[in-house]
């Protein structure tokens, strides 16, 4: 076989290989589900969300942080920095107030993505772990949260090598958390191209404290959104492009231990907790394929999906809402509080909507 013949081969095999990756993340994404409205009632827009609202997380007296303004791998996205806004969800109102962050921090920079608080036992202080974007890098930014002004003290930037491409963040102490690593890369290149179409179990989860910082559970597709149990025995981790969400036993060494996955159906986001009844929400994609060749004449869907008794042998796996994306587009986040759902996304509005 000639030089000519060889290349050609080549051509011919690589165009034949990148042809069968392209099917395969089809099939990931979900590229051919046709999603059924399923709305409901007596949703609202909230005000100052036009930019997204990537995560929410809301505390037992019904305060909800809010992350909005991520700018996040070929999404559309706003030139406006990003932004933690609060909600008192008691107030009938419903009106979310941008808090004041600090002049020591950089705000042009600030890229906000996963979202998580934690309480001090000893003193009931609240801390707001934000994961942070600037320049496209990874990083964890630590804030005291300040009710009487409604602001935020910065009190340190965390990162790490291990930290290398955060996407959520679940707090276990005042300066120690988990996160997931959605991407095993950090080339923006090999984020974007390379990992979608080899579609391998690269992704993890990291554990960090000031003492410790360690791998602690890996063999994810994509490790996205995680979250604690009210008991903080078990950890719950969304592999998004697995379609499911997995079940981990935290050990006295703050390792984890598999127990199950979930399947979802879907490709979900962040979790979220009811600190209740355990029950976990998912702002999820119902067609990722959409997000990533995102046209607005055809737009991406939202999705809640709720999942009741999930350390029993069956849990209950069920549909709450679905917007084919002319209401609501690439929902992320669903939390819950007092019989009404928060629906967050990553570049678009939020709603607020009475549950059934």
């Amino acid at each position: 076989m000639g030089k000519v013949g060889l290349i050609s081969l080549l051509i011919a095999a690589l165009a034949a290989f990148v042809g069968e990756r392209i099917v395969n993340f089809r099939k990931i994404t979900l590229a051919s589900r046709e999603l059924v409205q399923n709305h409901l009632p007596n949703c609202i827009t909230l005000k100052n969300m036009e930019y997204g609202s990537e995560d929410i997380t809301i505390l037992a007296d019904g305060r909800a942080f809010v992350s909005t303004g991520l700018k996040y791998h070929l999404l559309p996205s706003s030139d406006i920095p990003g932004k933690i806004f609060s909600i008192d969800l008691k107030d009938p109102r419903i009106k979310p107030v941008e808090l004041r962050m600090p002049r020591n921090f950089d705000l042009e920079s600030f890229n906000p993505h996963g979202i998580s608080v934690y309480t001090d036992p000893s003193d009931d202080t609240i801390y707001l772990f934000v994961v942070n974007h600037p320049q496209h890098k990874s990083q964890v930014e630590l804030f005291k949260f300040e009710e009487e002004d409604h602001s935020l003290v910065h009190l340190k930037t965390i990162k790490h090598e291990l930290l290398h491409s955060v996407n959520d963040i679940v707090a276990v102490g005042v300066d120690s958390f988990y996160a997931t690593n959605d991407h095993y890369f950090s080339s923006e290149i090999l984020k974007c191209v390379v990992e979608p179409l080899l579609a391998q179990p690269w992704t993890n989860v990291v554990f960090y404290s000031p003492e410790k910082v360690k791998v602690v559970s890996e063999g994810y597709y994509v490790a996205n959104g995680i979250n604690i149990s009210p008991d903080k025995r078990h950890i719950y981790v969304v592999d998004m492009f697995d379609h499911n969400v997995h079940v981990l036993e935290r050990k006295e060494d703050n390792s984890l231990l598999s127990v199950k996955s979930v399947a979802l159906g879907s490709l979900c986001d962040n979790v979220e907790v009811d600190p209740e009844t355990g029950d976990l929400w998912l702002g999820c994609h119902p067609n990722g394929w959409k997000m990533y060749m995102f046209d607005p004449k055809d737009p991406p869907g939202s999705e809640v999906i709720h999942i009741q008794n999930i350390h029993s042998e069956k849990p209950v796996v069920s549909q709450v809402y679905a917007d084919d994306g002319h209401v609501i587009m690439g929902s992320s986040v669903a939390a819950t509080y007092g019989g009404k759902v928060l629906i967050g996304t990553v570049f678009h509005k939020a709603l607020c909507c009475d549950l059934k």
